[in-house]
């Protein structure tokens, strides 16, 4: 029967223009690199000591989360990109300051480059200095030269990484206890590898003016 079916829904006004589907890809990329610039630009222009402490603590209040929705998926070699990469390493040393300390303590010990010294951190350097280390990082990209920032940031990667790698040989030697220990620090050794060539890539676009 006719009563048995519901009559059609009336769109209220402005309402069926108002759905949207996915996120057009261009519409994001294009936000991302729009805030990059913009908070680059402005905090660069007039770094207030608040505003830039601000933005180096914003993950603490505000959740790593917040930073992702506007950079992480924007490409690994352009502004947004190397700006959420940065927080991100951050937030992976405030997160585990004690693990980090150690695997890039182990890295100065292993690594036979100048990445220590460019990274800038103290040797020893223990959790309290690592956590110093990615806040002194991340205020130099708003306060400093950005490109310097990009590379110190790098090179802690880089010594963590070889630190890392090295943890991991000392646990897959033990005894097969250590077996999840060892693999964990082998994909994390991977990663920080990977997030530094990043970075890298990053502060030689941004020397010759070609980091978007």
């Amino acid at each position: 029967m006719a009563s048995d079916f519901t009559r059609p829904t009336k769109f209220p006004p402005g309402m069926f223009e108002g759905f949207q589907g996915a996120e057009d890809p261009a519409h994001l990329s294009r936000v991302a690199h729009d805030t990059a610039a913009a908070v680059l630009s402005r905090v660069r222009a007039d770094p207030d000591p608040d505003v830039v402490g601000r933005l180096v603590s914003y993950t603490d209040e505000h959740g790593i989360d917040a930073i992702a929705e506007l950079w992480s998926r924007a490409s690994a070699k352009s502004l947004p990109g190397a700006l959420w990469r940065v927080y991100l390493l951050r937030t992976l040393i405030r997160q585990d300051p004690l693990s980090l300390s150690l695997a890039f303590q182990r890295g100065t010990e292993v690594s036979h480059t100048i990445d220590q010294v460019v990274a800038g951190a103290p040797v020893p350097a223990g959790a309290d200095e690592v956590r110093d280390l990615a806040d002194r990082i991340l205020r130099g990209l708003f306060t400093g030269d950005f490109a310097v920032a990009l590379e110190r940031a790098a090179a802690f990667a880089r010594v963590a990484a070889a630190g890392s790698a090295s943890l991991a040989d000392d646990a897959d030697a033990s005894d097969s206890v250590h077996a999840d220990r060892s693999s964990a620090l082998t994909t994390r050794a991977y990663r920080l590898t990977e997030l530094a060539d990043e970075l890298s890539s990053c502060a030689r676009l941004w020397r010759r003016d070609a980091l978007d």
